[in-house]
């Protein structure tokens, strides 16, 4: 019977050493590449215009606003502060269909990875980050708070929760016979897989997760904060209470896809098992219904996130076989350029 102690051990360790390589290559990247980029993305540029106040002696004479000096006949200021602090909130909905990988990554390591790599910029920009962990069991939120040391620690425990039984609310059943029934995708060659999920396509929307507690999160950071909700994004409609937080919260969504969630491989019958509902269903590669009934999945999919994120700045998808903190770059340049040009 395996140690309990020595296996938490273990745990705690990889963590460590996954997160000490993630804040190398971070702290590299803000050297060479993200030195403005990620803070642009987030903050624009220069100072915020708060208020005209009367102008006192000791001002500057280049802050006097001649228009409103001329129209009061005395002369008045523009007071600016600085930048609002930035505040990260990631959102992280650990679902099981996260545990599919085809190759050396689930993505639910390469999601956990880029919520990492976002956690540790913060931290490298002097930035309050805090995190809401939700799977079907519950879910843990972490206020934000700011400093290496403790969002080294918040990180630590994000990486570290556990993930998703394979076997909440599933019952396992035979796989069926009708193999031209519609099928979403992921699968693994010749045997169950407890990794992944392949569920019948429909033009009708899931329901909103519920296990994300959205009325919390209304509360959980100050106005005008950064909201990243990474997940897998399945083709649903929209959380109740989404358009308050798009309105308090600057919003964005991180989805990793693996390369079966693009397209099935051309190969012969496979057989996966589908922990959300607990079925061992035959898929055939070859089948041109199959391949029509998980193009229609994918494209339900894409239109259900888009709708969620407008905004093309605002949503990011990587490939499971991608350089995480490589797309993170071309993310945040796209968003300075894009704020450059506005």
């Amino acid at each position: 019977m395996p140690n309990p102690i020595t296996a938490h051990t273990s745990v705690v360790t990889s963590q460590l050493a996954l997160l000490r390589q993630l804040e190398w290559k971070v702290r590299h990247a803000v050297e060479n590449v993200l030195s403005g980029e990620y803070r642009s993305a987030f903050r624009g540029r220069g100072m915020e215009f708060d208020q005209v106040v009367k102008y006192t002696y000791g001002d500057d004479i280049r802050d006097i606003d001649w228009n409103v000096t001329a129209r009061l006949g005395e002369p008045y200021r523009k007071k600016f502060i600085e930048e609002r602090e930035v505040t990260l909130l990631l959102v992280l909905e650990d679902s099981v269909s996260l545990q599919f990988g085809s190759g050396e990554k689930s993505k639910r390591e390469a999601l956990l990875e880029l919520a990492g790599l976002v956690m540790l910029l913060g931290a490298v920009n002097r930035d309050r980050v805090g995190f809401l962990h939700a799977s079907p069991e519950g879910y843990v939120l972490k206020e934000p708070v700011r400093g290496r040391g403790q969002i080294l620690h918040l990180a630590a425990q994000l990486l570290g929760r556990p993930a998703p039984s394979l076997e909440s609310g599933a019952v396992l059943q035979p796989a069926p016979d009708d193999a031209q029934r519609g099928l979403k995708h992921r699968a693994t060659p010749d045997s169950a897989s407890s990794s992944s999920a392949a569920r019948p396509s429909s033009s009708v929307l899931s329901p909103p997760s519920s296990a994300i507690p959205w009325r919390l999160l209304a509360h959980a950071a100050p106005r005008h904060s950064i909201l990243i909700w990474l997940g897998d994004f399945p083709p649903r409609v929209h959380p109740e209470g989404w358009s308050v937080l798009t309105r308090r919260y600057q919003t964005m969504g991180f989805r990793v896809d693996d390369p079966w969630d693009r397209e099935l491989p051309h190969t012969r019958t496979l057989t996966a098992y589908d922990p959300t509902t607990g079925q061992l269903v035959n898929l055939n590669g070859a089948s041109s219904a199959q391949r029509a009934a998980h193009q229609l999945w994918v494209d339900q999919r894409d239109d259900a996130f888009r709708a969620l994120f407008p905004d093309s700045l605002s949503r990011l998808v990587v490939g499971t076989g991608e350089d995480r903190l490589e797309a993170l770059v071309r993310f945040f340049h796209a968003r300075m350029a894009a704020g450059s040009r506005r």
